[in-house]
């Protein structure tokens, strides 16, 4: 499948298939509903997420891998295990240090990423 249905219950993996979001960065939408999204995003060593901002709540899980990020005017490392709170119209961006997995959870959710 391609992308999952909004509310489907059980979301497998390796049946959702990645959808390119960038040079060396691809996208798999996971579960989602009207209020809430899960995204997973595999990085390449040197890919960059450029600053961006949205209208939504979004919470970034660092599952594997070490990203410089940015949230406003900071800028720090983060590594596997580590979480970032993005609200709300605050620029923010990432670049991969080592290849790894970034989990976001959005509210409401993503409507451009179906």
């Amino acid at each position: 499948m391609d992308l999952p249905k909004k509310g489907q219950r059980w979301v497998l993996h390796n049946d959702v298939l990645p959808q390119p979001a960038g040079p060396g960065v691809v996208r798999r939408v996971l579960a989602y509903t009207d209020e809430l999204m899960c995204v997973e995003n595999t990085f390449e060593t040197g890919a960059v997420g450029p600053l961006h901002s949205h209208p939504h709540t979004q919470i970034t899980y660092v599952a594997e891998g070490v990203f410089s990020f940015t949230i406003g005017s900071e800028t720090r490392t983060v590594r596997r295990g580590d979480a970032l709170l993005k609200t709300d119209g605050v620029e923010h961006g990432c670049t991969c240090l080592e290849a790894g997995v970034l989990l976001d959870v959005f509210s409401p959710m993503r409507q451009d990423f179906i």
